[in-house]
């Protein structure tokens, strides 16, 4: 069984009837959130590949996984995954359809990481530098990583910027050990 082409086209399918019924802007934050339920609570796919646990209980700790405001979409879709014995790809279902909704909205990610927190100001600056780059919109995170010394890295699409303390003294180290 080829996990990646029945999980794509679950997806597929989840965000055809989601446009049809013009709720892919509402169903994408909620599988974002199934994506990351799955992330954080390693015992949720444990439950929901266990055998000996009914179908009406996994349904609803998906719909518990997908937080409150669940469309009913997302309900029929939960029991259509159910009832074709599917729901141990509902992770990769998740993020399938998160990865074709930004295709399709041309959403890129971002990310900064810092060694301290920035500014709300600089925050922004670095998300329009990125946007300006970019062509479409961005959904922009900022991190922490007090092991960058200072400086920062800065993250979008395939591009990545290293202009942290902790690369250059990387850099002089190779150079010292050359």
């Amino acid at each position: 069984m080829n996990t990646g082409v029945i999980s794509v086209r679950y997806a597929r399918a989840l965000l055809k009837s989601a446009c049809e019924q013009e709720l892919e802007d509402k169903v994408y934050p909620v599988m974002q959130t199934l994506a990351q339920s799955y992330l954080q609570v390693p015992e949720l796919r444990a439950a929901i590949e266990n055998p000996m646990l009914p179908k009406e209980k996994k349904r609803k700790l998906l719909e518990a996984a997908c937080g409150d405001d669940c469309p009913e979409l997302i309900a029929n879709f939960l029991s259509l995954v159910m009832k074709k014995d599917r729901e141990e790809l509902l992770q990769f279902m998740a993020n399938d359809y998160v990865t074709l909704y930004r295709k399709q909205k041309n959403i890129i990610r971002g990310k900064v990481i810092t060694a301290s927190p920035v500014s709300p100001q600089t925050e922004d600056k670095m998300k329009a530098l990125v946007q300006s780059r970019a062509q479409g919109a961005v959904e922009f995170n900022t991190e922490v990583d007090p092991s960058l010394i200072g400086g920062f890295i800065l993250e979008y699409d395939t591009y990545r910027m290293d202009a942290s303390v902790k690369n250059k003294l990387n850099a002089i180290l190779t150079q010292l050990k050359k």
